[in-house]
């Protein structure tokens, strides 16, 4: 499955001058609620120089002095946000939670205004959570200070806290928040790359721009189709009569998109191929499609490996010079393949065609569910394929 994290995506001041950086005596901040131990909080903006480079301590987890609670950071992210913050790719809307270990950080408060002298000497913030972004902003910083020190940092400040109290705090944030289900982070990151060029562009760097075109064509199929529409469980949706959710068939369509061909069309000229080749399945084994719940067909395990297979089959479509578009050259490729899988079922009796694809216990292709599964299902279904023909 895949794997998204699209989550920071709104407002933020960005540095817009680009002069020597003198950090501030006070900034000024508001407090919040105190905590249940009666540490105080404070909220604000806190600007990247006042504790890069060095006015801040990660504490990370020590296996052998069991000191401090933090995973080790992952260069990975640190340097992704930090490109996609350098070309204005993205925002970090979302709060660096902040603590001042000094029993007197209290002190450091008066009139609305949170004392900076101390910090990058004695005093430093104790980063609780949001190593990452403060990683990237210091990375940032380094290479170019004049623009990336007056970055303004939203924070949450713990006034005093413990090292224990940090830890606390550190495990309700990571243990109680929950991701954003992988089909409605593709439903809003393709919005992001309708309104965005640049996110797209990003998305482009990464090779995942498969992602955001996968789920406008799963959209579009989903409402579409004559033979998927009802069928894919789009964010939000009941169960229902679907039989495969929309994050599923996004990431099906991975080698599709990646590949020469299919990858290179525009995507009217994909969903009439889509639409060409599920018609053709039908016209194969029409029980499956008028009956999608007791057949696996409609079904990740077969959707997945089928559209797998894609790829090698338009191979063969077009060395033959038939239509991409039209179902029946689908079903001439695809028919032998399919009309003479054979498997073996729950009860071990064996089944080919048409009841291969029952669901289990009756049929065979549920048993190939798992990844390896798969391959070997997608390998069978290739040795039965015509071979490519050469001019």
């Amino acid at each position: 499955m895949l794997s998204v994290n699209e989550n920071e995506v709104a407002v933020m001041r960005r540095p817009q001058i680009r002069e020597p950086f003198v950090s501030p005596k006070t900034i000024p901040v508001i407090e919040g609620p105190g905590l249940r131990s009666e540490t105080r909080t404070v909220v604000g903006f806190l600007p990247a120089g006042a504790i890069l480079p060095d006015g801040y301590v990660i504490p990370y987890y020590d296996t052998r002095s069991k000191k401090g609670y933090q995973r080790p950071p992952q260069d990975a992210r640190i340097n992704q946000l930090a490109s996609d913050l350098r070309n204005d790719r993205t925002d970090l809307p979302t709060a660096v939670l902040l603590n001042i270990r000094d029993g007197k950080a209290g002190d450091m408060m008066s009139n609305g205004k949170l004392k900076l002298d101390g910090i990058k000497n004695s005093v430093k913030f104790h980063v609780v959570d949001g190593q990452h972004r403060v990683l990237a902003l210091g990375k940032l910083v380094q290479e170019d200070p004049e623009r990336w020190a007056h970055f303004d940092i939203p924070f949450v400040c713990l006034l005093g806290a413990s090292e224990e109290e940090e830890m606390n705090q550190f495990y309700i944030v990571n243990s109680t928040a929950k991701s954003v289900k992988t089909d409605l982070a593709l439903a809003l990151l393709r919005r992001r790359t309708e309104s965005d060029a640049d996110v797209y562009e990003a998305l482009q760097e990464r090779g995942r721009a498969w992602m955001s075109d996968g789920q406008h064509v799963v959209e579009r199929l989903a409402n579409e189709s004559s033979i998927w529409r009802g069928r894919i469980r789009l964010p939000s949706m009941e169960k229902g009569g679907t039989t495969i959710s929309s994050a599923s068939m996004v990431s099906s369509m991975k080698p599709l998109l990646v590949s020469p061909y299919f990858g290179g069309l525009k995507p009217e000229q994909q969903l009439k191929v889509l639409e060409a080749f599920w018609a053709g399945m039908r016209e194969l084994l029409r029980s499956a499609f008028d009956d999608p719940e007791n057949y696996v067909l409609q079904k990740g395990v077969a959707v997945i490996v089928l559209h797998g297979l894609l790829p090698d089959v338009l191979e063969r479509v077009r060395t033959r010079g038939l239509s991409t578009t039209d179902p029946t050259a689908y079903a001439k490729i695809m028919g032998d393949a399919l009309l003479k899988l054979e498997g073996e079922n729950g009860d071990g009796n064996p089944v080919d065609g048409l009841e291969f694809w029952l669901t289990a216990p009756e049929g065979a292709a549920g048993s190939y569910s798992s990844s390896a599964g798969r391959r070997v299902l997608a390998a069978k279904i290739r040795q039965l394929l015509p071979a490519v023909e050469i001019e």
